[in-house]
């Protein structure tokens, strides 16, 4: 008896989805502009709706549910045909790596230290305008001096900088020399 129930139920919902198929192909076709997919997203759609059939609680809200299946197929199928890369093929190369960072960051060291020896005045004015792009009409007014100080500060700064540049740059290149001796 269970089962002559179960077959007249099944039949009639399967009377109800197919009154229901033709609204669920014009959605489904209007969401991907292929017939065939269209079509196959629909049968999909009203298969788990056979299936799932016992799920529905409220036979009113039978319509939205079998939407919410459509909207659920129509994601599940482009979630499964997705482009994927392969990642194992997929050569990763960045521009910067540790040896250029610690590179980077050695040049600043060996800058900063060059420009802790300069005297305050040298200090201020090369750092304004080198290294934060004032222009020298701004540092004038900023530190309260003349333009022609400005000028006369910023030319004695980069000598004596690139003096105790040349200086760390010999110093090492011979600590370089010393590590690469040979010995027999």
């Amino acid at each position: 008896m269970d089962v002559l129930n179960f077959f007249l139920r099944s039949r009639e919902a399967g009377k109800k989805l197919e009154q229901h198929r033709l609204r669920l192909y014009r959605i489904a076709y209007a969401w991907t502009h292929n017939p065939a997919l269209a079509d196959d997203l629909t049968q999909e759609a009203l298969t788990k709706a056979l299936q799932k059939g016992g799920q529905l609680r409220n036979p009113n809200a039978g319509k939205a549910w079998l939407y919410t299946i459509l909207a659920n197929c129509h994601r599940d199928h482009f979630r499964r045909n997705r482009e994927t890369e392969e990642i194992d093929t997929t050569s990763l190369v960045h521009d910067s790596t540790p040896e250029k960072e610690s590179g980077q960051q050695e040049i600043v060291h060996t800058v900063r230290n060059a420009i802790a020896k300069l005297s305050e005045g040298q200090r201020q004015v090369v750092t304004l305008v080198d290294i934060e792009g004032f222009s020298y009409v701004e540092v004038a007014n900023i530190l309260s001096v003349p333009i022609g100080t400005v000028m006369s500060r910023l030319c004695r700064a980069r000598v004596a900088l690139k003096g105790h540049l040349l200086n760390d740059m010999a110093r090492g290149a011979a600590m370089q020399e010393a590590k690469i001796r040979r010995i027999k």
